[in-house]
This record gives structure tokens, sequence and C-alpha cells, in this order.
């Protein structure tokens, strides 16, 4: 038999997720691009790898200080409470950070400043006049989720006021056609102010070679090269007061833009987490790219921040680069987009009244790829993919067998393999599932795993123990086949083990030993399982339309 490698090399690994908004709570969409990157981290995790997997709640901009105001309370509260409802949803899905901070930290503050002086002492903060969308009704400049109006690219209608959600085109607010005001739902005028701007221009060359060196796929790759037919523009990171965030030193109420210091808080979660492991080092991840690995998860509507601003700034301050970065597709609910506005939501904690978090963690699994595709949300195709594929086929599989061996032999498994061709089979192709996960294949993982659960099922149908044991329910060849289930029934779970972490607890404790790819090798033999006590529900068909 082979012996199961680790199949990269031991660098160390840091893994983000991009930063969800701090003013509402984690919803579906949120949880496709965490569940992607904790099931990516859990299965380096399983093979020893030394892999660190950090976010924080954006906690900056205009709209959380208007939902405060709302709301009569400070800007400071609101996301506080938010801060603890994120962290608790994502404990309650098994999303395992190994820390999550906010981009309104003390140490994000501190780098934020630090990283501006820098820039500015280069020579690369730049400061102009310019001309932006102001709302007279409500006396303030609007951020560009506060305006809509139609894609001067392609023409789309209600396009908000940084990017085309349908052509991909970005562009300034001002210039949008025919603009509203989200909040007073007039047309807003454009007003002068002074602003501090990144030159981004600066760096189009080494950005050019390094968008090219296989960071992104190809592509992503393609869109990112159309953006520089146009040009790289300045980047404005500068906001006007009213504004929540914070105020730019040397400047008389100006604020650091979100999206200078939301990439930042990468780094100072970091920092935060290094003096929390005294085994970390700083430099080794932001400094020298030698050690360590840097990989991001974002969805596509955030490439343009993650591969042209956020590596032209590390380039500009001496950091290094990402290793990589993940782009998936949106997730889609009957076909539809997930939108607060139009009311297409579902939350995290409401997805929990109705379903178990490892049924989504399995669902988006079977849908994940490395691709950019959109994921399409139907209730009654997830209901059925769950009942059919862990009820009936992979649970069944222990259930079935279990019975017997509880019964007939006090628990304990035979000691060998009627099959071990088949057994060999199995533990062969998990140098494949093992290069599905590292390529982030999930769909890839539950296609095998389903293939070769009905393989097993197939088998125990084919020796029907049941049939032997009407004759005589003590035969040892009883024990044997069903020997053969629970065998094959470990080598599925520990597949699946960075999928389903809740199941694979429930078998552990059923089988008496924990999952490990490396010891797949040696099969159970001689060895006590507990009474098979339910390990998975059926769905109700009903449920399909509680959304």
């Amino acid at each position: 038999m082979f012996k199961i490698k680790n199949i990269m090399n031991k660098k160390k690994i840091l893994v983000t997720c991009a930063l969800p908004y701090a003013n509402g709570s984690i919803h579906i969409g949120h949880l496709l691009e965490h569940i992607q990157a904790d099931i990516w981290v859990r299965y380096h995790k399983i093979n020893n790898r030394e892999i660190f997997f950090i976010c924080a709640d954006d906690s900056h901009g205009t709209p959380i200080m208007l939902k405060s105001k709302k709301m009569n309370i400070n800007p400071k509260d609101l996301i506080r409470f938010i801060y603890n409802e994120h962290i608790s949803d994502f404990l309650n899905f098994n999303i395992s950070h190994d820390y999550y901070s906010s981009t309104d930290s003390k140490e994000n503050f501190i780098l934020s400043k630090k990283f501006f002086l820098k820039l500015k002492k280069k020579g690369y903060i730049l400061e102009k006049k310019i001309y932006q969308l102001y709302d007279i009704y409500k006396n303030i400049f609007l951020p560009d989720r506060l305006v809509k109006g139609k894609c001067p690219k392609c023409f789309k209608k209600n396009q908000y006021g940084d990017h085309c959600e349908l052509c991909g085109s970005v562009y300034d607010a001002k210039d949008l056609i025919n603009p509203k005001s989200e909040l007073s739902n007039t047309s807003p005028i454009l007003k002068k102010s002074t602003h501090l701007f990144f030159d981004l221009p600066v760096f189009e060359n080494k950005l050019k070679l390094w968008i090219s060196s296989g960071v992104l796929n190809k592509q992503i790759e393609n869109k990112i090269k159309e953006w520089f037919k146009y040009g790289l523009r300045k980047w404005d990171i500068s906001r006007d007061s009213p504004y929540f965030g914070f105020e730019i030193p040397g400047y008389f109420k100006k604020y650091f833009y979100v999206w200078l210091d939301a990439p930042i808080c990468y780094i100072s979660t970091f920092k935060k987490l290094c003096k929390k492991n005294k085994n970390l080092f700083f430099n080794d991840f932001w400094k020298c790219s030698k050690k360590t690995k840097l990989y991001h998860f974002i969805g596509k509507d955030i490439i343009y921040f993650h591969s042209v601003f956020w590596p032209a700034f590390l380039e500009a301050i001496d950091f290094r680069k990402p290793n990589k970065i993940f782009v998936h597709g949106y997730v889609k609910f009957n076909k539809k987009k997930l939108s607060k506005s139009k009311n297409i939501l579902i939350t995290a904690r409401s997805w929990l009244k109705y379903f178990d978090s490892d049924s989504l963690r399995y669902f988006f699994a079977s849908k994940s790829s490395n691709s950019i595709k959109d994921i399409n949300f139907n209730l009654e195709e997830f209901i059925n993919l769950i009942n059919s594929d862990i009820v009936n086929k992979i649970v069944n599989l222990a259930s079935r067998c279990a019975s017997f061996i509880n019964k007939n032999f006090n628990g304990f498994l035979g000691n060998t393999l009627l099959d071990k061709d088949l057994y060999n089979r199995f533990f062969y192709k998990t140098k494949k599932i093992n290069n599905f996960y590292k390529n982030r294949e999930f769909s890839l993982v539950v296609r095998n795993v389903i293939k070769y659960v009905n393989l097993a099922n197939n088998y125990i149908d084919k020796n029907s123990p049941w049939k032997l044991s009407k004759i005589n329910k003590y035969n040892k060849k009883i024990q044997l086949i069903c020997t053969m289930g629970i065998n094959l029934f470990r080598v599925i779970i520990t597949w699946l083990k960075p999928i389903m972490p809740d199941l694979s607890k429930r078998v552990e404790n059923f089988l008496r030993k924990e999952l490990f790819l490396k010891e797949l090798k040696k099969p159970l033999f001689k060895h006590k399982i507990l009474k098979f006590n339910h390990l998975y529900s059926r769905i109700p068909d009903s449920l399909k339309y509680v959304f």
C-alpha cells in the first residue's frame, strides 16, 4: 500500500476570508466563502500542516454610521453587538478561525496610520480637489453603496456607485447615468472637496507581472487585463465628514476609506494572533515569503480591490503579496441573487431554526470547484441531496452493518477483511481525495464519496448478511461481512471529515476511534464499536417551503 504523503511543501500557511460588513447578520452568502475556506483549512490540518485562518468584521463606513443613528445608539455599540453575533454564527457552523478581529481595533488604527505615513513619505499620496455626489437633503457625501444608477459602460440599471454587477466594470459614482441617492431617493448634486489619493498607476508594470504569475485563475486574470486597457486611476483613499472610521493623521475631518483600513486588518489581525501564539513570527508571514504562503478567499464582486489595489499597496509598504487569490461566485436562491434590499436573504440563524450546519456545508461542497460559477440554492434539491446521500447511503451503510455487530458479536469487529482488494481500492483513492481537497475541487470529493459508498452498499447487498442470519445469526461470516462494511464506512467519513465535522465527531464516538487519513492503511480488527445510535436525521419534505 502507498503511504499518504504531505502533498504540498512544508511552508506555513495563512488563510483569510473577505471581511463581513458589520451592519447586518451573517447570511448564507457569507457562509459559502467561510465554509469553503474552513474545509480547505481542515483538510490541511488533517494532513498535519501548520495553517492559520483569520478574519475580522469590516466595521467602518457611512452605512454603519447611518444605521446606528437610526437605532439611536453609538456606532461602537452597534459594531460590538454585530461582532459578537458574527462570531457566534461562525462557531455554529464550525468555522474555525484562529483569530477574528475588527477593523475598528486599536492595532488596526496604529497600522493604518503607520502605513499611510510611510506612503506619504514615499510620495505615493497625492492631494486633489474632486467633485463628488452629495445628497443635499441629508447633508452628506454619498458613498458608493448609497447611490445607484445606470452603468456607464453597459447601461444596466440599478447598479451601485463603484462597479457593475453585470459587466464587471469599475467606475466612479459620479460616472453613473441618472444617479439616485439611496437615502432620499433624489438626484444628488456634484460638490467639490479635497481628497487624498494613492498613486496606483505607478505600480502598473509590477502589477501586470504579478497578475500573470499564476496567482489567479485564467478567467479572472483575463478580466483584470481588460481593466488595464483603460489605464489604472489614482485611488481615492479618503472620505469626508460625517463618517464613522479612522481620522487621517494631519487632516481635519478626513477619514480613511474603508477599503484602505479593511485589507490592512488582515495584517493587524495576524499581529494580534502572534501575541496570542508565541510560536508565530509576524515577519515570517508578511515580510519574508520564503517560509510561508498567503491565500485569500474572496467573492467575485471584490476582485478589483484584492487583485489591483491590495497588491499595489503591499508593494508600496514593502510587504509580501498573496500566493493565490481564490475567487468564488455568488449564492443565488431560486436563481435570484441574495439581496438585503430586495429581502432575498437567509441568515445563519434562520437557517439553524430548520436545518443543521453540516447539511449546508455538504451542499456547498457538492457545488464547489475552483471556478467562479454562481451557486444556485434550491431547497427541494438541497433536501433531496441530503436525504439521498447522507441518510440513505452513507449513514445507512453503518446502520445496516452495526446492527449485526452489536446484536450478535457483542460489538466486536472481525479479525480480517473478506475482500482486501475492495478495501485497497478505497484506500488508494485517498490520494485522489487529497488532491481534490488541495485544489479546492470539493464537488469531486463529494462525487467520489457517493461513488464509493455505493460500492460499499453494493458489497453488503451482494453478501446479504440478513440471509445468513436467518440460518445462523452467530455465523462468523456475518461478522466479517459487516466488518468490511464498517471499515469502508470509516474510510468514507474520514474523506468527509473536513466537510462534515459534526457528523464526523458522532462517527468517531460510535467507532471509538478518531478519524485520520494517515491511519486508513490499517483497518479496524477485533475492535469494539458502540451500540449504533442515531447519526443523522432525515429532513422532512415539508421544509422545502420554509424560506
